[in-house]
């Protein structure tokens, strides 16, 4: 017993101990020798004994993040105790992973008498909750900490959001006033019938406009106005309307792009009544899209931030519910738009109004309402020509304007893209004549690198301005893609060939080294189901953005059979979800930036059978686009 008594009278924090007490403990002690390399607590799932005290060897200590990769590695010798932070805070459970090195041997204390000393001396405690305050401070360690959420803890997107139809909620009658009525007496119709929304109908019977609480709040009763106003001067537009069939996800998401507060419900060419948002998100108390919500409440690029750091929990969310990953991306993208919107709306108040309109539109993935977890920013500016004397005013207004816009983006969390193609280069930042000169050039010259460019802007989307704009410059294509183009689509369907399909000769998954991982990069895989859809929309001037909605516009004219439309759908949206799924848990769970790449050995056998059949689809495809637009089928 002396030999212990020795040993732990030097071991913080037992040597701040009376002697008495120590030889007691001493007594406490049993002993433990590892003779191999080996794994002896596994963080968050070990539970601990007691608390170890190394008297030979070494420990080693880390988290395991969920690629298997040590983080925050440790190494402890003799005189080092390990145990009583996980013991006393950790609900019993070793906060580590530990492997024990060969020829170690340590001293462990039973978990009861531990906890015994604890209570006892006020000081020994102490040293453990400091210890572990100080460890706290460091961001890596706090972050494996830190249990994640529960996924019963987290707010979770009720099933019925993305199966419920929009017929399913109870509207509102359509109380509606004519065109000349005075405000004081729609005020009252309002407050007869307790409507927050009143309609506007000419002498024909159509809707034209509608009056809210807010209209008569901000164009009346602040203004000092005349309560005899007519409501057809004041009244608010556009009328949005929705077919009672939609999904209650699509609406929501409707109301959000449109800035509406109240959708017509249509059935059947009439409108059978009205909902309001409120309405439908009072019901959906859990959804993320009640979070979209608070980030169009927010004031500052802070703010914005903190929200956009909180994308990931949602995310992780909704595909651990099965939500399907069309779906994810939609509201990935209405979360990332309405930063855009709010960001650009800062700007324009910080430097006034533009000299002239303008369309703010975004690019690649973005623009095509697929992005993930790891995105960069692609947007560019397209605003009206204006005459000479004018155009130097105007184009210094909207490079300043990009240039802070990007900052502000590139602060919360969507980086500055390497490739270049953000508005705040001057290469993207033009009229609508000259853009319509880029896409004439980028067509006739038909070289790779022309390729690329309008590739990228044919994914392009509106966001923010005057969409007149952006509907003028998809009519000029419409016109332009109607002449011969072949070597255009030719060098696109060559370009959509370039990514192969990971599979070896044999059908295997192939992998390259990244790191100590064999991995394979999913974006890579996911771009030729990408850029042949984009091929076949071109040449058949189908002008909707996202992949699934141009492949549904392709089924419907007969491009694709249900067979080859379905399965490239679900092929393109089975990879997507391994996408964010993966992403969101590098983020949440590992503390590190997302990447594309998956390691086949973390997926289960049915995920990787799957994958093959996916590849072999995508490499049937490339063989079709193959013949098609190159009449080769070898290259």
């Amino acid at each position: 017993m002396n030999e212990r008594f020795e040993i732990i009278k030097k071991v913080k924090p037992f040597n701040i101990l009376p002697d008495k007490v120590l030889r007691t403990v001493a007594e406490l002690l049993t002993e433990v020798s590892y003779t191999k390399d080996l794994l002896i607590y596994h963080q968050e799932v070990t539970k601990m004994k007691g608390v170890d005290i190394i008297v030979e060897g070494e420990y080693e200590s880390f988290f395991y993040d969920t690629a298997h990769n040590k983080r925050l590695v440790e190494h402890h010798g003799p005189g080092y105790c390990y145990g009583g932070v996980s013991v006393l805070l950790n609900r019993k459970k070793s906060l580590r992973s530990v492997i024990a090195k060969k020829g170690t041997k340590v001293f462990t204390l039973p978990r009861k008498d531990f906890k015994a000393l604890c209570k006892a001396s006020e000081e020994f405690f102490h040293y453990f909750s400091k210890e572990y305050g100080r460890r706290m401070l460091n961001d890596d360690f706090a972050h494996f900490a830190k249990a994640p959420a529960t996924f019963e803890e987290s707010y979770i997107a009720s099933e019925q959001l993305y199966s419920r139809r929009v017929e399913s909620v109870e509207p509102r009658e359509i109380i509606s006033c004519l065109p000349d009525t005075p405000a004081y007496e729609a005020a009252a119709l309002m407050a007869e019938n307790r409507l927050s929304c009143l309609f506007v109908k000419n002498y024909e019977g159509k809707i034209i406009g509608y009056l809210t609480d807010i209209t008569l709040r901000d164009k009346i009763i602040a203004k000092r106005g005349d309560v005899s106003e007519a409501v057809a001067n004041i009244m608010d537009n556009p009328i949005v309307s929705i077919s009672a069939q939609a999904y209650v996800y699509e609406a929501i998401l409707m109301m959000f792009r449109t800035k509406t507060r109240y959708l017509l419900i249509e059935e059947e060419g009439k409108f059978k009544g009205f909902i309001s948002r409120n309405k439908l998100l009072s019901e959906q108390a859990q959804s993320p899209l009640v979070f979209i919500q608070s980030v169009k409440l927010a004031l500052s690029v802070e703010e914005l931030k903190a929200k956009w750091d909180k994308v990931p929990q949602f995310v992780n969310q909704l595909l651990g519910r099965g939500v399907n990953s069309e779906i994810v991306n939609d509201v990935i993208t209405t979360v990332a738009d309405t930063i855009a919107v709010k960001v650009i709306e800062s700007v324009i108040e910080e430097i006034g109004q533009p000299p002239a309109k303008f369309v703010f539109m975004v690019l690649g993935s973005e623009g095509r309402k697929e992005q993930t977890l790891k995105t960069d920013q692609d947007n560019a500016i397209i605003y009206e020509d204006k005459a000479n004397e004018q155009r130097e005013l105007v184009r210094e207004y909207f490079l300043k304007f990009a240039s802070m816009v990007s900052d502000k983006l590139n602060f919360i969390g969507f980086s500055y893209c390497t490739g270049g193609f953000m508005a705040s280069n001057p290469n993207w930042t033009h009229s609508l004549s000259h853009w319509k000169r880029n896409y004439t050039s980028w067509m006739q010259e038909s070289l790779p690198e022309t390729v690329i460019k309008f590739s990228t802007f044919f994914d392009c989307r509106f966001i923010y301005g005057e969409e007149s704009i952006m509907s003028e410059l998809f009519e000029f294509l419409d016109e332009e893609l109607q002449k011969p183009m072949e070597k255009l689509f030719a060098n696109m369907a060559k370009n959509s060939l370039q990514y192969e399909p990971p599979l070896t000769f044999f059908k295997n998954i192939k992998t390259i080294t990244i790191g100590s991982q064999e991995v394979f990069d999913i974006k890579k895989t996911m771009t030729p189901i990408v850029d042949l859809v984009r091929v076949y929309s071109l040449k058949n001037r189908v002008f909707k953005v996202n992949t699934g909605e141009r492949l549904k516009a392709l089924k419907e004219r007969g491009i694709f059979s249900d067979v080859e439309y379905n399965e490239l759908m679900q092929s393109y949206y089975y990879l997507m979800g391994l996408r964010l799924k993966k992403q969101a848990s590098q983020i949440i769970y590992d503390n590190t930036p997302p990447d594309n790449y998956i390691d086949p050995n973390r997926l289960t056998k049915i995920e990787r059978v799957t994958l093959k059949e996916i590849f072999r689809t995508i490499e049937n495809f490339q063989s079709k686009i193959r013949m098609e637009f190159t009449n080769n089928l070898f290259g």
